[in-house]
């Protein structure tokens, strides 16, 4: 009988970084998600939504057809949205996101509280230096 000295398994192998491939992995990330509106985007989309372009449009009424069609676009490519397009006339398309979208859902609330305690720490920070200085 044969043995291995590996564990074997389904899952998948996590990825040991370096800071350089960490640096470019979070680099080809942010480029994804890189333009004024696609975070807007995402979070409309969040918790499975699904939205015809004319409601987007409505959600951000800042955003012109042209942009909101080319963020859309370029979102879809990288895998992110999802578009359905219905052989209906008028022409019926509606977004939604793909699961690996959606997925990113706990890693931009990560990032909101991250951006949040900037001020709490800055209070904190000023707070002592005062204690201190008394």
């Amino acid at each position: 009988m044969t043995r291995t000295h590996t564990k074997v398994s389904n899952l998948p192998v996590e990825e040991i970084y370096t800071p350089v491939t960490a640096a470019e992995g979070v680099e080809q990330a942010l480029k994804m998600l890189e333009g004024r509106w696609k975070l807007l985007i995402l979070f409309h989309l969040f918790g499975g939504k699904i939205l015809r372009f004319s409601e987007l449009e409505r959600a951000i009424p800042a955003i012109s057809q042209k942009m909101l069609a080319q963020q859309l676009r370029q979102m879809e490519r990288d895998g992110i949205v999802r578009r359905i397009v219905y052989p209906e006339i008028p022409p019926k398309v509606e977004y939604s996101l793909t699961p690996w979208g959606q997925s990113l859902c706990p890693a931009l609330d990560a990032l909101l509280k991250w951006a949040g305690l900037r001020e709490t720490m800055a209070e904190a920070a000023a707070s002592s230096k005062a204690s201190r200085g008394s």
